[in-house]
């Protein structure tokens, strides 16, 4: 499973346990679907960044 996967699954309990007023393993994960899907897009961004710069070359 993806980090993308991850942070929507926590997402998902986050959203459960704020409806059973569980309010701290509601906040918990939040922040662990948070923080994993800023690791998400920074690890998108490299990726984007350093496939569209190895693409760049001398062209013979």
């Amino acid at each position: 499973m993806g980090l993308l996967a991850w942070a929507i699954i926590f997402f998902v309990v986050a959203i459960i346990a704020a409806l059973l007023g569980f309010t701290g393993i509601a906040g918990a994960a939040t922040m662990i679907a948070r923080v994993l899907f800023f690791i998400f897009i920074v690890l998108f961004l490299v990726l984007l960044l350093s496939g569209l710069l190895a693409g760049r070359g001398p062209h013979p």
